[in-house]
């Protein structure tokens, strides 16, 4: 059995450490589709495992694509302070007055949901099942990220406060031992968005705001917790690994009130609804026999690479959760 010991290979440079973590999105993706109208679930239902299992090829493609790093976040605090008014919500003006290349430097994950956003309903509108559920599936990711606080600021990983492994413990660590565990997942229905692009600017201004607190708590916390309290040893994949303990996690989510399922269930809610309404401003078509195959001849192909590429790419540690030295 393969050991290791006090190093952890999460602490990437740029904003590599994966949003929710696979468990996350896969998990946000799912619920999602229980908030759907019966005119949705009759395509969305039985492609629920396809709808999870893809919810994580954005994150997949990040150790591929250079491109898609920038989808993912925004450090909006790089543009002054809440509410950053003067940051324009529409890309066009946004480039106009700080340009593409500063834009995509500091993440452009709110202008790319709408993007997608833009994708899936002229998916809907052409009735194509295959593009239905690869924008639905992805859109879900970007949503999801715009919800995590650490995904709103620069310091996405604690790096710059001596909280190196935050990213992980927020997103990943907390709900795989508290999700199926606590959480209600028992949300409602899906809403109508009047305005898509302000409701994602809301979601990621309430993330930049949390930001501040999920840094202080855990800074709190660590103070009361001994380095061997703080961390256990589990294994994972037939790898003996260094994790941040249970009591250490239950200590930190009391002390951020739940913050992580608060989000969570926010996550969920907007992506049910934003799929929900790019459907109805496509006239809500009749999904019972949309016009395309479940996927073309080349797109099993596309999606096989970008699981194959990524397995080749991905760093050999990056089954542990990053935790601090």
């Amino acid at each position: 059995m393969k050991i290791i010991g006090l190093f952890f290979s999460l602490m990437l440079i740029g904003h590599n450490a994966c949003s929710w973590g696979f468990f996350g999105h896969r998990l946000i993706n799912e619920h999602a589709v229980y908030l759907l109208p019966p005119g949705m679930m009759v395509l969305y239902k039985p492609n629920i495992g396809f709808l999870s299992e893809h919810a994580v090829d954005p994150d997949k493609r990040r150790y591929i694509v250079a491109a898609e790093g920038p989808r993912h976040y925004i450090d909006i605090n790089h543009y002054g302070t809440y509410p950053y008014t003067h940051l324009p919500r529409y890309w066009p003006e946004a480039v106009e007055q700080f340009g593409e290349d500063s834009l995509l430097a500091h993440g452009i994950v709110p202008w790319w949901v709408y993007i997608i956003y833009g994708r899936l309903t002229r998916a809907f509108m052409e009735r194509n099942k295959a593009d239905i559920l690869k924008y639905s599936a992805e859109l879900g990711h970007y949503i999801a990220d715009a919800h995590v606080p650490l995904h709103a600021t620069d310091n996405y990983n604690g790096q710059k406060t001596g909280q190196h492994g935050i990213h992980g413990l927020w997103e990943s660590r907390i709900p795989e031992l508290l999700a199926h565990k606590e959480w209600d997942f028992f949300i409602g229905k899906a809403e109508y968005i009047k305005d898509p692009q302000n409701f994602i600017w809301n979601r990621v201004l309430e993330s930049a705001l949390a930001a501040d607190t999920v840094l202080r708590a855990e800074r709190e916390v660590s103070l009361k917790f001994a380095r061997d309290r703080k961390y256990a040893f589990e294994e994972r994949n037939e790898t003996i690994i260094r994790q941040y303990s249970a009591e250490f996690v239950m200590a930190y989510d009391k002390a951020m009130n739940h913050m992580v399922e608060r989000r969570m269930r926010l996550a969920i809610y907007s992506v049910a609804s934003f799929w929900y309404t790019s459907w109805v401003n496509a006239g809500q078509p009749d999904l019972s026999t949309p016009a395309g195959a479940y996927l073309t001849s080349e797109e099993p192909e596309a999606l096989k690479k970008i699981n194959r590429d990524w397995k080749s790419q991905k760093p050999e540690a990056e089954v542990v959760l990053d935790c601090d030295d």
